[in-house]
């Protein structure tokens, strides 16, 4: 087996193993199943080009969420719109969340997030959606630790302010 194939085989797993993770992740920053789906893909396809340097990383996993959020950054950067075409409830249901219960306050959650700069958003995604520590996700977004823990507490206060109801189910999230 030549080594083009043992590296085409290594990534598509590794696709097959996270694509619908990536898709998730793209969902909760942009609110739009089909350009997450976009979002995913773009993704995988600078993945794929740097392969051969990133498979042998610890963490490939991290490098394409990486890629993901710098993607949707700079999607968000070339168009000024911050209207989400629609949240599908019945899919946001079955995605795990930092608000658990209450399906309906998810979507509140959701949608108020939806409410929050791209940047904004992006750290509360990663930080308590995907539950990364606060030194990941300074990597992730390539910012420092106590820009995170900042920007972190200053997006939730706006989300607090603008869905009253949200702040007890923030407050647990918060405090990790």
């Amino acid at each position: 087996m030549g080594w083009f194939h043992r590296e085409r085989v290594g990534f598509t797993e590794f696709a097959e193993a996270n694509q619908a993770s990536l898709r998730r992740t793209a969902y909760l920053l942009c609110g739009d199943w089909h350009l997450a789906e976009d979002l995913a893909q773009t993704a995988l396809e600078k993945v794929y080009v740097a392969w051969p340097k990133i498979e042998r990383q610890e963490h490939p996993e991290a490098y394409a969420k990486r890629v993901l959020v710098n993607a949707f950054l700079d999607r968000r950067r070339r168009r000024s719109s911050t209207e989400m075409t629609g949240i599908d409830a019945e899919a946001l249901a079955r995605t795990p969340a930092p608000v658990q219960g209450d399906p309906e306050l998810r979507l509140t959650l959701v949608e108020a997030l939806h409410t929050l700069e791209p940047r904004e958003r992006a750290l509360l995604v990663l930080r308590y959606w995907e539950d990364l520590s606060v030194e990941e996700t300074a990597r992730q977004l390539g910012m420092g630790a106590s820009a995170v823990k900042t920007g972190s507490m200053r997006a939730l206060a706006r989300l607090r302010e603008r869905v009253p109801e949200l702040a007890g189910a923030l407050e647990t999230g918060a405090r990790r």
